[in-house]
């Protein structure tokens, strides 16, 4: 038997990782370049310089780094934490909104029994490095739970679902992406539709959360409650979450 390949969940905007790395090699090229031009007859110029450029260079390396260290430690330990902190039965319909590489997508699927885990996304690239459908149904095989996952192309604020289709819904690090109030609270509102009476909904996200807080108590849901800023994951982000009114079925 094949040895079971292992899931790759990507590096998480990977333009600025590799813009922020050729910044730091730019930035001590730069300084190390000027330092003996200047050095003969702008000492002091050229000591400042060469200071800014080290510093500038070091600065980008780390902030690079901190966000591979995220993108491959501190997303999968952040997601088991969230995901733990549901309380599964087994045969729960689950929506991941934006799922990428299937990182809660496939954390959830390994939570189910009898249940079924959903995957919607545009599959950009400039979010995660290499997202397409492949690489999360690849992921899904290499965490043996391919026959509990399923793969939709989908916009959030245009889910291709009916009402009440969903026990649970989940969203992390994705909204901020929509660039406009308007594209956000709609695609929230698309996730409070597809919901079950009853049904939950958790959103982690790096920016505009109190924003999401404020939709989905306008939009008529309970339990609404925004988590303190915490540092998990790099740069740090906040859980929003709901549970729709209503008995579940």
């Amino acid at each position: 038997m094949q040895p079971r390949s292992k899931a790759n969940y990507g590096i998480d905007a990977p333009g600025v990782v590799r813009n922020l790395a050729l910044g730091a090699a730019a930035s001590f090229l730069l300084g190390r370049s000027l330092y003996p031009v200047l050095r003969p007859r702008h000492s002091s110029l050229a000591a400042a310089l060469l200071t800014i450029g080290f510093s500038n260079g070091i600065l980008c390396l780390l902030v690079a780094t901190a966000m591979v260290l995220n993108s491959k430690v501190g997303k999968l330990r952040e997601r088991e934490r969230l995901l733990d902190s549901i309380p599964w039965q087994g045969h729960e319909a689950v929506l991941d909104v934006g799922c990428g590489r299937g990182l809660l997508l496939i954390g959830a699927a390994k939570r189910l029994t009898s249940g079924r885990a959903v995957g919607v996304d545009i599959w950009r690239t400039e979010e995660e490095s290499g997202n397409t459908p492949e690489a999360t149904l690849q992921n899904a095989r290499a965490e043996g739970v391919e026959e509990r996952v399923e793969i939709k192309d989908g916009d959030a604020r245009a889910l291709p679902f009916g009402e009440d289709a969903f026990d649970v819904v989940l969203s992390s690090l994705v909204l901020h992406n929509i660039p406009n109030k308007t594209g956000r609270t709609e695609a929230l509102k698309v996730m409070v539709r597809v919901l079950k009476p009853g049904g939950l909904l958790a959103i982690v996200d790096i920016a505009r959360t109190g924003e999401y807080e404020k939709v989905l108590r306008e939009a008529g849901m309970g339990e609404v409650v925004r988590s303190g800023a915490h540092f998990r994951i790099f740069p740090g982000v906040r859980e929003v979450r709901g549970r729709k009114a209503g008995l579940a079925g």
